[in-house]
């Protein structure tokens, strides 16, 4: 970064001049730093795509890229007589904010989006990080973030710590039954029955209900779905919006 700070000259506040030497300096440094912003929060992305999460492998991507052209410039714009040269990378946290606070939603009484928010900040981060010339520190961050979304998330689940938004769908011939049957199962597991949806097509009476509850639990309900005879046939889908 200090080569890039030389790079800039502004006497007396003149405008910016770069001459076409000064651009390839720079660019021989830049190339290295934005194609690891771009790998790693591609990394990143990949694994929020491979489950079905809002910010995918371009958001990721994009958002660390721009973060760390940002945090690079910051200090070559600034000029080496400058000593505040992270005031355009310090409003990148700002910006982040705004961008994570369009992923959280609020829905059937239920907060999603707050895992996808956090990765966009760790993001920004990284990137940044990549943008200063930190590659191991970028990298290491990529790492953690990556054995965090994975491993953490599953260990949450087989502990039972984690609540798993799943939604239900019953179908049987005579809706009454069928929703005795369902009140019932619900019941033995302690857990209410709440948002509800009921159709019918043809002879078959369909109930669909979501449920946010512990994987024991659901376990345990399942298995009482199955048992009750007026139930002919259930099936379960996994929230897109589970985070």
């Amino acid at each position: 970064m200090h080569l890039l700070a030389l790079l800039f000259v502004q006497p007396g506040g003149h405008t910016f001049s770069f001459n076409d030497l000064d651009q390839l300096l720079i660019a021989s440094d830049v190339a290295k730093r934005l194609l690891l912003a771009c790998a790693l929060g591609g990394a990143i992305g990949l694994e929020r795509e491979y489950h079905k999460k809002p910010s995918g492998i371009r958001t990721n991507l994009l958002i660390c890229l721009g973060c760390s052209f940002f945090t690079l410039l910051s200090a070559v714009l600034a000029g080496e007589a400058n000593p505040d040269k992270g005031r355009v990378a310090s409003n990148i946290v700002q910006g982040i904010g705004f961008l994570g606070a369009g992923l959280i939603l609020h829905n059937r009484n239920r907060i999603s989006g707050l895992t996808s928010a956090a990765s966009v900040f760790v993001v920004a981060s990284i990137g940044m990080a990549c943008g200063a010339g930190l590659y191991v520190a970028a990298v290491l961050a990529a790492l953690i973030a990556l054995l965090v979304l994975e491993i953490v998330g599953i260990m949450e689940t087989r502990m039972n710590l984690k609540n798993i938004p799943l939604i239900y769908e019953a179908r049987g011939r005579d809706e009454v039954l069928l929703m005795q049957a369902i009140l019932r199962a619900m019941d033995d597991v302690q857990e209410r029955l709440n948002i509800m949806d009921r159709d019918v097509v043809g002879e078959i009476h369909r109930v669909t209900f979501a449920l946010d509850a512990k994987r024991r639990n659901h376990e345990k309900l399942k298995a009482r779905l199955r048992e009750e005879s007026d139930i002919e046939k259930f099936q379960i889908f996994r929230e897109q919006e589970d985070d």
